[in-house]
C-alpha cells in the first residue's frame, strides 16, 4: 500500500489550539496569563489570543474579566463527565492513595500517562508538617522527569524508550544535565533494578520523590504512584521501607484496575 504523507488539512491549528488547551488545564485553579501561554506555545501573542477566543466560544476555555488569565471553561467539565465513564480510574485510586499518605505521612499522588507526558489525578496530603508543592492534580511532566514519569518509562518496552528518546532531545537543555539521554538510561536501568524510582530532588532543590509504575491487564504502564517530601526524610534508612509500601499500594492498584476492567 503505498504511504500517505499528505498534511491534514486544518491539522496545525488544531495542534496549537489542544497545546494551548493542554497549558491551561495544567495552570491549575489560578489560571494562566497570555503571554505565558503564548511563550510556553511558542506563539506569537496575536495567534495565541486568536486560537484561546475560539475555545472560548466553544466553552472549552474561560477568561477572568478582573485578572485576565485564562482557565478551563465549563464544556470541559461536561466533555470529562463523559469521558471519565470510559478512563477514569480514580475512584478506584483514591482510598490508595489517602492510605499511601497515611501510612508514609508523605504527599501521595496519582498520575496518568498521556502520551509523552504525566498528569497528577489525585493528590493527597500527609500529616508530616513540612510538605513539598512540586506536585499538584492537572500539572503535568513529561516523561522520565518527575518520579512518575521515570516509573512508567522505565517499564515500557525498549523500542518505545528509544522513540521516546529520539523525540526529546530537548530534555537535558529544559529540565537539566541530569535528564540527558545517558543519565536518564542510566536511571531507568535503576528503576527496573529496584522496582521504583527515585527522584533525588533534580525538579526542586532538597524535593525528593518516589514512583512506582501501575499496570494494566495487558501489563502496560499507564499510571503511577508517587510519594514526595523534603530530603531528610528520603534518606537510606528510611527509602527501603518507603519503597516497599509504595510497591505494595502500587500492586494492590494494578489489581484492582485489572479486575475491574474485565
Amino acid at each position: 500500500m503505498e504511504r500517505q504523507n499528505r498534511v491534514i488539512p486544518g491539522a496545525q491549528a488544531i495542534a496549537r489550539a489542544a497545546h494551548l488547551l493542554r497549558l491551561v488545564t495544567s495552570s491549575g485553579t489560578n489560571g494562566a496569563a497570555l503571554h505565558d501561554l503564548a511563550h510556553t506555545a511558542g506563539l506569537t501573542r496575536s495567534t495565541a489570543h486568536r486560537l484561546l477566543s475560539a475555545l472560548r466560544a466553544e466553552g472549552l476555555v474561560d477568561r477572568d474579566e478582573e485578572s485576565a488569565r485564562w482557565m478551563p471553561g465549563p464544556e470541559l467539565f461536561l466533555m470529562g463527565t463523559v469521558a471519565a465513564a470510559r478512563y477514569d480510574v480514580t475512584p478506584l485510586a483514591r482510598d490508595i492513595v489517602r492510605s499511601l499518605a497515611v501510612k508514609t505521612e508523605e504527599s501521595a499522588f496519582f498520575s496518568v500517562r498521556r502520551g509523552d507526558e504525566t498528569v497528577c489525578l489525585l493528590r493527597e496530603e500527609g500529616a508530616f508538617p513540612i510538605r513539598s508543592f512540586v506536585l499538584s492534580e492537572g500539572l503535568r511532566f513529561p516523561l522520565g522527569v518527575a518520579s512518575a514519569g521515570i516509573a512508567i518509562l522505565a517499564f515500557l518496552p525498549d523500542h518505545d524508550v528509544d522513540a521516546y528518546l529520539d523525540r526529546h532531545p530537548e530534555l537535558s537543555e529544559q529540565w537539566g544535565r541530569p535528564h540527558g539521554e545517558t543519565a536518564l538510561r542510566t536511571r531507568l536501568a535503576e528503576t527496573k533494578e529496584r522496582g521504583f524510582a527515585i527522584n533525588p530532588g533534580l525538579i526542586v532543590e532538597g524535593s525528593w520523590g518516589i514512583g512506582a509504575a501501575v499496570f494494566d491487564r495487558a501489563g502496560r504502564p499507564d499510571w503511577a504512584l508517587s510519594l514526595t517530601g523534603v530530603e531528610f526524610r528520603f534518606g537510606p534508612d528510611r527509602m527501603a521501607h518507603l519503597g516497599r509500601t509504595l510497591l505494595a499500594h502500587a500492586h494492590e492498584l494494578s489489581a484492582r484496575i485489572a479486575n475491574a476492567r474485565r
